[in-house]
């Protein structure tokens, strides 16, 4: 079992910046793929970024040099640092854990899921 807790949500303005934090318990979280999911009133829930055990990061075309990903191993917890922030990054923000290292562009395989914390960008 593991528990994750993400953080550091809120209110920004376009153009600012957010950094999202996930807490993780219950497991070695070292070994494991961490990965960035955001779902929009009305929309699926869609790929952000994701970090594996090896550091190997995959970004989403649509937040690429913006959103940057990195894990900290000690603290067991991931990050999400997301800059240049536009409308559109409105969404609650998910962390999720999977085993897998490929194919983590996808919620198939993720077996634990934080509760989210809700991103809001003001134009």
């Amino acid at each position: 079992q593991v528990q994750l807790v993400e953080s550091g949500g809120g209110l920004v303005q376009a153009g600012g910046s957010l950094r999202l934090s996930c807490t993780a318990s219950g497991r070695t979280f070292s070994s494991y793929t961490i990965g960035w999911f955001r779902q929009a009133p009305g929309k699926t829930r869609e790929f952000v970024a994701a970090i594996t055990w090896s550091d190997s990061t995959y970004i989403a075309d649509s937040v690429k040099g913006r959103f940057t990903i990195s894990r900290d191993n000690v603290k067991n917890t991931a990050y999400l640092q997301m800059n240049s922030l536009k409308a559109e990054d409105t969404a609650v923000y998910y962390c999720a854990t999977t085993p897998q290292r490929f194919g983590v562009r996808t919620t198939t395989g993720y077996n634990y899921w934080g509760q989210g914390t809700q991103v809001t960008v003001s134009s």
